[in-house]
């Protein structure tokens, strides 16, 4: 099977290709991100929506794109609650929680603790923020840790689900930086990180090249926003 394709959309967005021909979005923050390229902000296709937890910034254009698409959507079971009152099509099931898993087209979605708060821009509570481990057709897996600082249990992430890459956050004040970044990629035990979550704004000051520096016997992939890394 072929490799699976990851393409930094910028922020915390990204689109996948799955070996098995699935195009997978998560936290689709598109037309308001501004570092998203503008030839990504209207997807041609989208067969599977994931979410990480509620913030504007994470969930961005899912309703519009639940409306023309009707993806599948994976979201912890507050945020898919929430997703519906307001007009998007996310199905008949529930949404899942941490340590539960869904299955859509041979590709598992489990969802994993993070630390970090989740809420709808009116203060709405939607749960808790999560991470994912996303393992493809072709058993290749990734780590979206979503946005959170470094925690002790990613080490059970490591242990438990192996992915064979990592996203993190690096970006600082809302999340943990290259410091905290270094930390729990010697937590889950990875050779390959993709960092996110950085340059968007001013405040997001985390750079790559201080993880990479920080970060000894990791290979830090470092795609600009639009660019497509095979994994």
């Amino acid at each position: 099977m072929p490799d699976v394709a990851l393409t930094w959309l910028g922020h915390a967005a990204f689109r996948i290709d799955s070996p098995g021909g699935k195009r997978i979005y998560v936290d689709p923050f598109l037309t308001g991100n501004p570092k998203c390229p503008e030839a990504e902000q209207q997807p041609e296709r989208m067969d599977i929506l994931a979410l990480t937890h509620g913030h504007s910034d994470h969930v961005g254009d899912s309703v519009a794109l639940t409306k023309k698409f009707k993806p599948e959507v994976v979201a912890q079971v507050e945020v898919k609650g929430w997703l519906g009152g307001q007009g998007a099509q996310i199905g008949e099931l529930p949404g899942i929680n941490k340590g539960g898993s869904q299955e859509i087209d041979g590709i598992r979605f489990t969802l994993t603790d993070a630390r970090h708060s989740s809420s709808a821009d009116d203060g709405t509570y939607l749960g808790e923020s999560c991470g994912y481990v996303i393992e493809f057709e072709n058993g290749f897996k990734i780590y979206f840790a979503g946005d959170t600082c470094v925690f002790g249990d990613m080490q059970l992430i490591g242990r438990i689900y192996e992915p064979h890459v990592a996203v993190l956050p690096i970006g600082d004040w809302f999340t943990m930086g290259p410091r905290e970044a270094a930390v729990a990629l010697e937590l889950i035990g990875v050779e390959r990180c993709v960092p996110s979550h950085y340059g968007t704004f001013p405040l997001l000051t985390g750079t790559p090249a201080k993880l990479r520096e920080l970060a000894s016997g990791v290979e830090i992939l470092e795609p600009q926003p639009g660019e497509t890394i095979e994994l």
